[in-house]
């Protein structure tokens, strides 16, 4: 059984995660992904370094650019470029995420290569976009999410911004949206035959994020600014937050609804706390001093069994409650178990592997791990080869470091 995406050619211009874990998600589709690479010698490696001096199981865990394969280009040198223009003509699309200009100067942005192939849906990942006032700037994911609000939301009251795993910006945002980009443009030219231009800037994905809040909301009905720490979902409420346990780990509790709450006191066997914690109202963004009180309460509560003792008995009293679990008891969780998300591989050298699974199920064309992080140029003599070049070529431009 193939994926959606089978006989979809992807070229993967990268040297970031966000990009590569785009392309990762279209190989997992079944996308042939072609990892465009520079050589040592003019820089930064997206794949994890070569077979003869690499990790080998550091790159078997190199989840973002698995089930790829991977070419050697110098894109400065105008033999590099001819490689690039050949593979362009035959492939679907191609994700790049320079710098605004920088493809431009090697030949490969998109009215060149459009020239070559006008069906090619073309995207490019850049922090602020391909226009405005910040468009040359660099930057990284706390700069685009404080920009965009978000990091001004993350924290307890009274308390600095908490900087959260660039998970937002870098994932949610851009590669999410980059994907949602090119699956839209690739549904367009099914009906069109025409490929188009895909912009995505980490900063709009932040902010588009960002839309989906009550914060956003409240500010475009009435100006009103949300602070940081406040509203039903700040984690300053008793109802929804991080409580510590007897062993020093943590459990989750978001019982926004009343009678979720409800639950919840009743199965601590504390239900003169039902009233203390609710909200004053559907409106209430700050905490009373009851309330507070109530937290407290229940903080001690919780600080008398276990984690794992709690979840245990919450997880039938229907309440929402979870474990703040580290990376060891993540990947040992029955759920991502059950889901597939914790995917065991045979790797040919090292035996089993362990790698992430794939969120998006689909029912009749499934995605598929097909395979191990490439190592930097493993597939060069044999793109270069179904691309017509002879073995005496290939070896010119290895001994001019083209690849």
């Amino acid at each position: 059984m193939s994926g959606p995406l089978a006989g979809i050619s992807v070229l993967e211009l990268v040297q970031k995660g966000p990009g590569a874990f785009a392309t990762m998600m279209l190989a997992d589709m079944g996308a042939d992904v072609i990892k465009v690479e520079t050589p040592a010698r003019t820089g930064e490696s997206g794949s994890g370094g070569s077979a003869v001096d690499g990790n080998a199981r550091a790159q078997a865990a190199n989840v973002a650019n698995r089930g790829k394969r991977s070419i050697v280009l110098d894109l400065k040198d105008p033999d590099g470029q001819a490689v690039l223009h050949k593979l362009s003509k035959e492939a679907a699309v191609l994700v790049e995420g320079f710098r605004p200009g920088v493809t431009a100067k090697l030949a490969a942005d998109y009215p060149t290569l459009r020239e070559l192939n006008s069906s090619l849906v073309y995207c490019s990942l850049s922090g602020f976009g391909q226009d405005g006032p910040y468009r040359n700037l660099p930057g990284h994911d706390i700069n685009y999410i404080g920009m965009a609000g978000v990091l001004n939301l993350v924290g307890q009251l009274d308390g600095p911004p908490v900087v959260p795993p660039n998970l937002i910006a870098d994932y949610g945002g851009a590669a999410l949206h980059a994907v949602s980009g090119i699956m839209m443009a690739l549904f367009v030219r099914e009906r069109s035959g025409k490929g188009q231009y895909v912009d995505i800037s980490y900063l709009d994905s932040s902010l588009a994020l960002m839309s989906a809040t009550r914060a956003i909301r409240d500010y475009l009905a009435d100006g009103s600014d949300t602070e940081r720490g406040s509203g039903t979902l700040g984690g300053s409420f008793p109802y929804y937050t991080v409580y510590d346990t007897r062993d020093g780990k943590y459990v989750t509790v978001a019982c926004i609804e009343p009678w979720l709450w409800k639950n919840l006191c009743n199965a601590l066997q504390r239900p003169d706390l039902i009233e203390a914690g609710m909200r004053a109202g559907p409106d209430s963004a700050v905490v009373s001093e009851r309330q507070a009180w109530c937290r407290d309460q229940l903080a001690q509560v919780f600080r008398s069994r276990d984690r794992d003792e709690w979840f245990e008995l919450l997880k039938t009293a229907n309440v929402c409650v979870g474990k703040v679990n580290n990376l060891p008891e993540v990947f040992a969780d029955p759920q991502l178990r059950a889901r597939g998300m914790i995917l065991p591989l045979q790797h040919p050298e090292l035996g089993e592997v362990l790698q992430v699974g794939i969120a998006i199920k689909l029912s009749e064309t499934p995605g598929q791990v097909r395979g191990f992080a490439p190592w930097k140029g493993e597939h060069s003599d044999e793109i270069l080869a179904s691309l017509g070049y002879g073995r005496e070529d290939i070896a010119a431009l290895r001994a001019r470091q083209v690849i």
